[in-house]
């Protein structure tokens, strides 16, 4: 595994904002859950009390994982990128799927920020391994578990 995974700035920066949301917001509510539950008597039997604790060190967990993410991550600003028009990490890449026309864009992402929902494809998956190094006008093959899947480069931009 590489020491320094890299990130886009907007992936580093969504994490700020939750680590900021965790510290600031989350944490808080949960210590005060656990004064509640803890005026309520016998904490063995105090299911209120344990639920909190639980909740507490899920959060704490969050909390240092975030954190030990932005320390080793290598942050990358797509922006900034002066690739030649290759796909490269973090370009942006518009693709039409060559059989059914569907047009779509995906950024090419670290491991930390992938979310294929909001158009994030990781770095290290076949999708955008097989777009690495290309150029708009040329044609990828996909290797999917339901076939191989093609697709035309539209475009590529470092946004």
């Amino acid at each position: 595994m590489n020491d320094r995974p890299p990130i886009t700035s907007a992936g580093a920066e969504r994490l700020r904002a939750e680590l900021d949301r965790l510290r600031n917001a989350e944490r808080p509510r949960v210590i005060r859950a656990i004064g509640e539950a803890r005026e309520h008597g016998d904490l063995r039997e105090n299911a209120e009390y344990h639920a909190a604790r639980e909740e507490q060190s899920f959060l704490e967990g969050r909390i240092a994982e975030i954190e030990s993410q932005l320390a080793r991550a290598q942050i990358v600003d797509p922006a900034t990128l002066a690739a030649g028009g290759r796909v490269v990490f973090g370009a942006t890449v518009g693709l039409v799927h060559l059989d059914s026309g569907e047009e779509s864009d995906y950024q090419i992402v670290g491991d930390l920020e992938a979310d294929i929902a909001q158009g994030r494809l990781s770095v290290s998956s076949p999708f955008a391994r097989a777009l690495i190094g290309q150029h708009a006008g040329d044609t990828v093959t996909v290797h999917a578990p339901g076939g191989d899947r093609e697709y035309e480069i539209l475009r590529v931009e470092y946004r």
